[in-house]
């Protein structure tokens, strides 16, 4: 097979602005494998610093609440946010508000859509895999990992994340944009423009590393043949992740008898294209239509399963997300559901990718087939008399019911989100008790195997209504 060489040339594109702060910051190198302790405190400094960044109405004035003693740093971060934070000119209000009613309204099955369908999908390309594996250790906190994305989900798509200067998306997003960077500065070793062949591993001995010491060691010790893998972080890499976010819970929306009509897709499109400028995506690689993201994302999908895979860390990344979503799961009949979901939401060639392809019981397969199978039928049948009825919207929404329990509202382990993002979340999660285009009876069914009323969590990390109504909980 031929090359892409457009995709190729991608892959050794990163994001200069971010790039250019995070060198900025660093400043020298001590040697070839080590920027010494003082630029690792600077980095640790300005994750301190990042934190003060809590809604977008601070980021074109920004000054630190008190004396860093280093104005190098601080006119770095300024200027990054003075670029960074300005929406692109092609931004549509009317559409982004349009993708954030769509976001509410549809929340749990974003939900379960974001854990079964678009996390599992960042895992296919080998190159990607490695870049989750080596910065976030993903088999051994992969809660972390989702807890991370949501935290950057719900800011960007609640009501005025993007445009309002009280909302907290693009604050949220920017400080993504240089975690990425960084990323890329450790590994390499330096400013991406300035590297190029193989870069060897780093000791990594001490030098600051503790405190942020293991992820700032596992990225300097790691190396990476740039010939061969390209930038880590790079444009392909950040446009196919942009696509898992709007593409594939487009697709899955489709695949569960539940599409959107054209405009709502167009509009969550839009949405997430914007977030993508901000985070430093080109903007010619972001689709406009179901189409053009379907064509994108296949095209992406066969260069990514392309690349060298050695040692392939994909297998257990995906049983890692898959058994934390077992976890979350009170109710044991549905605690294997996760990996058959997922198969079918992502196809089979990807499942196999991750280490999927037969991670469940021959027996949980069969009745989840079948169990789809017939709500499906069901649902086509009386949606003749009831347009909005949905067997399937019921059992996803209980999934994401549980996985949303887990991550997003134990109490014992709070996001850290600032208090503008938390306070709205919680409030648009305790609404989504209630399905308004499922009748009476059915919500009061999901009640049974979720809980009565708002979907709220305790400090306990359980919800604060009543659970006895829960089998197995």
């Amino acid at each position: 097979m031929k090359p892409d060489l457009r995709l190729e040339a991608l892959t050794r594109r990163a994001d200069p602005l971010a790039d250019r702060t995070v060198a900025a910051i660093v400043g020298p190198w001590r040697d070839a494998t080590q920027p010494g302790p003082e630029a690792l405190a600077r980095l640790a400094k300005v994750t301190r610093l990042t934190a003060q960044w809590r809604n977008n109405a601070c980021l074109a004035d920004w000054q630190p609440e008190a004396d860093v003693g280093d104005p190098a740093l601080v006119t770095a971060l300024r200027d990054y946010l003075r670029e960074g934070s300005r929406l692109p000119g092609w931004a549509d209000p009317a559409r982004i508000a349009r993708a954030e009613a769509v976001f509410v309204q549809e929340g749990p099955l974003s939900c379960t859509l974001l854990f079964c369908a678009s996390l599992p999908e960042c895992y296919v390309p080998p190159q990607l895999a490695e870049v989750l594996h080596v910065a976030g250790q993903l088999e051994a906190h992969t809660e972390h990992r989702i807890r991370q994305t949501a935290a950057m989900v719900f800011p960007v798509m609640l009501k005025g994340g993007l445009t309002d200067p009280a909302g907290c998306g693009v604050a949220q997003v920017l400080k993504v944009r240089l975690i990425h960077a960084t990323i890329r500065h450790l590994i390499l070793h330096g400013d991406p423009e300035q590297a190029s062949g193989r870069v060897a591993p780093g000791s990594g001995r001490g030098d600051g590393t503790d405190g942020h010491g293991a992820l700032h060691q596992a990225l300097l010790t790691h190396g990476w043949d740039i010939d061969r893998r390209g930038l880590p972080c790079n444009q392909f890499e950040l446009a196919y992740t942009l696509l898992t976010f709007h593409f594939v819970f487009l697709r899955g929306m489709r695949t569960l008898g539940l599409g959107l009509v054209k405009a709502d897709e167009e509009a969550f499109l839009h949405a997430w294209n914007v977030v993508g400028h901000v985070l430093g995506v080109q903007d010619d690689l972001m689709p406009a239509t179901y189409d053009e993201a379907n064509q994108a994302f296949r095209r992406m999908q066969v260069f990514g399963r392309g690349q060298a895979a050695a040692p392939d860390v994909r297998p257990g990344l995906g049983q890692a997300l898959m058994q934390a979503m077992a976890r979350s799961i009170r109710i044991p009949v549905l605690r294997q559901v996760p990996v058959p979901l997922t198969q079918w939401l992502i196809g089979a060639q990807s499942a196999r990718d991750i280490g999927l392809g037969s991670a469940a019981p021959l027996s949980t397969r069969a009745v989840f087939t079948a169990g789809r199978v017939l709500a499906g039928t069901i649902d086509r049948l009386v949606r003749y008399v009831s347009p909005q009825f949905s067997l399937s919207r019921l059992f996803v929404r209980v999934v994401g019911y549980h996985l949303l329990s887990r991550f997003l509202l134990d109490q014992t382990r709070p996001l850290g989100l600032p208090e503008q993002v938390l306070h709205p979340m919680h409030c648009a999660v305790a609404a989504w008790h209630d399905e308004p285009r499922a009748p009476d009876w059915l919500n009061r069914l999901e009640d049974r195997w979720t809980t009565t009323g708002p979907w709220a969590a305790s400090a306990a990390g359980a919800v604060t209504n009543n659970n006895r109504h829960q089998p197995g909980g």
